[in-house]
């Protein structure tokens, strides 16, 4: 049992592959400047980053989040913290501050020069964090810390800086910044703050757990204040966000009884429904329908607002929109329309049609018909010729190429014109003749040959 207590052990031991602890210390210590170059690669990232916030792009997104260096000061942050250097620790919290306002400052010009001011669902998506925006972080941390601490450091620095996103929220709030809304800024900075701060915390308990050498020994009383510090960020942390989790799970869950009932309700006895609109944040909350055609009286809403408790859709005032008159003549005028261009369509088509018969010709039967008169001529093709006879007006001519091994002699032309004229009810047709191409002779010693 304990060889086998002894494997597993080894199989999640940390230390395996870790690199020198004070050469990590000093790359983390490298990695948490924001000046010159990186300053430079930290504010291209906040543009593609908003850009890609703009157009609702997750690729470009993504990009500008592999680019970002904004992970250098908050690791930093967590080893500070983890090795009671706080002299570390304030230096990445002053460039994390810096970096900040550098994302804020030039993601809010650019949203405010942007022509495109719409709020993209990949806007939206940063503005409401909940508990799983923080294990995602705190988890994210940890594969960060481990991964910086190897001697190979791997893929995961760039997948931890995909799945923290830190860049789209912070953009989103320059975005909030730049068209005024309050509730965008301060959704987004919470995001935000929550990758930051349990991205530190997991790299503290990380660097705790591989039992970095602390720079400075604290007594107790000291340490236990550090503890408290973290429980109690954590706390202020957790709490909203928690409740932001249940608000979420709860309007899923409004949203999944409200199609029940209309399902129940409407949708199964086969009346048709144009409009809906739930608003869950108002007191009592507000359900509103539309339909094609049918109607209800009062009686008949006031049954069904009793019928939204049967299922268990509490606090919610049923309210249906019965004049529908505009918009069922919007819908209706929409459908003649449609059917009137398919019907240009239709008579467009027909006439092509009638087009494309008018100018075709049996040539195969004319073919046999024309040998019997005139046995020299092989093959022929007739087709109607559209000829510009001036400016204003054109003229529609048959015209018939025949192919023979010699011409035609005059009175033989004038006579097949004469026929076909009768033959195809035309009053003009014109001829013109095709030489047959000689035929190659094979050289049947060199095909013996080449056998």
């Amino acid at each position: 049992m304990k060889v086998l207590i002894d494997k597993l052990l080894d199989y999640i031991n940390l230390n395996k592959g870790e690199d020198d602890k004070y050469t990590v210390l000093e790359n983390v210590r490298s990695n948490i400047s924001f000046r010159g170059a990186n300053l430079w690669i930290l504010a291209c990232a906040i543009v593609i980053a908003s850009i890609g916030l703009n157009v609702n792009s997750a690729a470009v997104i993504i990009g500008a989040m592999l680019i970002s260096p904004l992970m250098g000061p908050i690791i930093g942050a967590g080893f500070g913290l983890g090795v009671f250097d706080f002299d570390l620790l304030k230096r990445s919290l002053k460039n994390l501050l810096v970096a900040t306002l550098v994302g804020l400052i030039v993601s809010a010009i650019y949203f405010y020069i942007s022509p495109f001011k719409e709020t993209q669902p990949e806007l939206l998506s940063r503005t409401s964090p909940n508990i799983y925006d923080i294990l995602i972080a705190f988890a994210g941390g940890i594969v960060g810390a481990i991964a910086i601490t190897r001697v190979e450091k791997g893929n995961p620095i760039p997948g931890v800086a995909i799945a923290t996103a830190l860049m789209p929220p912070l953009c989103t709030a320059g975005y909030g910044l730049a068209v005024g809304s309050m509730r965008f800024f301060f959704g987004a900075i919470y995001l935000y703050s929550i990758n930051c701060v349990f991205i530190c915390i997991s790299t503290f308990f990380i660097v705790t757990f591989l039992k970095y050498p602390k720079k400075k020994q604290l007594d107790e009383r000291t340490e236990k204040r550090v503890k408290y510090i973290i429980t109690t960020l954590i706390t202020i942390l957790i709490l909203p966000s928690i409740y932001f989790a249940y608000q979420l799970f709860e309007q899923k869950n409004y949203q999944h009884q409200i199609d029940v009932f209309i399902e129940s309700e409407f949708s199964s006895k086969g009346v048709a429904i144009l409009y809906k609109k739930t608003k869950f944040n108002e007191n009592p909350k507000k359900l509103e329908l539309g339909f094609l055609s049918k109607k209800f009286s009062d009686s008949q809403i006031k049954a069904f607002n009793a019928k939204l408790k049967d299922y268990q859709i509490p606090n919610t005032k049923l309210t249906v929109i019965q004049d529908t008159t505009d918009l069922k003549t919007d819908i209706l005028n929409e459908i003649k329309f449609n059917k009137s261009v398919l019907s240009e369509k239709d008579v467009s088509i027909l006439k092509l049609k009638k087009q494309i018969e008018a100018d075709k010709y049996d040539n195969k039967n004319l073919l046999n018909e024309i040998r019997i008169l005139f046995p020299e001529v092989q093959n022929i093709a007739v087709s109607n010729h559209v000829f510009n006879e001036n400016t204003d007006s054109t003229a529609v001519v048959p015209v018939l190429i025949y192919q023979s091994k010699t011409p035609l002699k005059e009175e033989n032309i004038q006579k097949l014109t004469f026929w076909l004229e009768k033959r195809l009810a035309k009053s003009e047709i014109e001829l013109y003749r095709q030489p047959l191409k000689p035929v190659k002779k094979v050289d049947e010693q060199a095909v013996v040959k080449n056998k």
